[in-house]
């Protein structure tokens, strides 16, 4: 099977949408030329398909979202770029009060299919203001689809999913999974929202690892087994809906469970997972459920204080090792 960047799957399911269906297009600033976007993931779309359908647009948040859920309205199927996770805050009336409500206040006679992407994570050293992962605050949204895929098969079937559906999608894409090579087919292929993959089999603790910490839930899993601990890793790859089941099957059999994601703890997508595996799976726990996360803290810029307050391949390790 052929490889390909993770960004570069994001720019073919893309394409390949918008030569499948005419009421897709692009939207965001620089997203045309000659730029192809912030980090060039619409890189090309532009000379494909010109200017009617790849839009770029004024560096005002609130209103490339509020055109989106407009053009969703009357029938067509806005993909639009919102360039840092942190710059989506200026938008939150017309994500949370306009495209996340229609749907359910008219009784189903209007839809918003429109998909929202997005770059989330710290890693690069780009300071506080362009370094958050809010998708929490996302997920506690009623009638928003929450996305975060991790490789490049995930990314490009899961767009494809996400651009084709009814509901109102935002897509995360971690920063540090731009460059992540994997195996994407050229075939067609959609990848169903709302289903988490097991990423590896393991008997002794369950990983569930969001984003580009499933890269590093890998890496620990195969430490941990030169120690004799064999690791399940999860994606759950939509954050809502939320394949509980996935995961407590995976509990009820390891009795363990670690969940780590590079957002700060407090008020994480983690403690939501960890009440609702608890709930459902408490006699099946023989341990506390523990979370890796970033530290409480603004992201700093200098590298060493930007590892410093992100979790690390040794810290989910640790927190294997501390449920013998």
């Amino acid at each position: 099977m052929r490889t390909l960047l993770y960004r570069e799957a994001i720019r073919e399911a893309i394409a390949e949408e918008m030569e499948r269906d005419e009421s897709v297009f692009v939207m965001g600033e620089d997203v045309g030329r000659p730029f192809g976007g912030a980090d060039k993931i619409t890189e090309g779309l532009w000379e494909m398909f010109g200017d009617e359908r790849v839009r770029n647009t004024p560096i005002t948040e609130e209103v490339i979202a509020g055109a989106a859920v407009g053009a969703a309205l009357v029938g067509m199927r806005p993909v639009v770029e919102i360039m840092y996770f942190d710059f989506i805050l200026l938008a939150m009336d017309q994500i949370v009060n306009q495209a996340a409500k229609v749907r359910y206040m008219s009784g189903g006679q209007a839809r918003v299919p429109m998909v929202i992407r997005t770059v989330c994570g710290a890693g690069r050293s780009s300071a506080a203001h362009h370094s958050q992962s809010l998708e929490s605050w996302f997920v506690h949204v009623p009638g928003l689809v929450v996305v975060m895929p991790s490789t490049p098969y995930d990314a490009k079937g899961l767009l494809k999913s996400a651009i084709r559906d009814d509901n109102p999608v935002l897509f995360i894409e971690p920063k540090l999974c731009y460059q992540v090579s994997g195996e994407a087919p050229e075939d067609e292929y959609l990848v169903p929202l709302g289903k988490a993959d097991v990423k590896r089999e393991g008997r002794d603790v369950t990983i569930v690892a969001m984003g580009n910490m499933v890269s590093k839930a890998m890496a620990a899993a195969e430490v941990l087994s030169s120690e004799g601990i064999e690791a399940e890793v999860i994606d759950p790859r939509t954050l809502s809906p939320l394949d509980l089941q996935t995961i407590v099957e995976s509990v009820r059999k390891t009795g363990r469970l670690i969940i780590t994601h590079q957002a700060v703890e407090q008020g994480g997508v983690g403690a939501e997972i960890a009440t609702r595996v608890t709930s459902e799976a408490f006699d099946y726990l023989d341990a506390p459920v523990e979370r890796v996360a970033a530290k409480n803290a603004p992201t700093p810029f200098a590298p060493i204080l930007e590892n410093s307050v992100l979790p690390q391949t040794e810290d989910i390790v640790a927190a294997a090792r501390s449920m013998r």
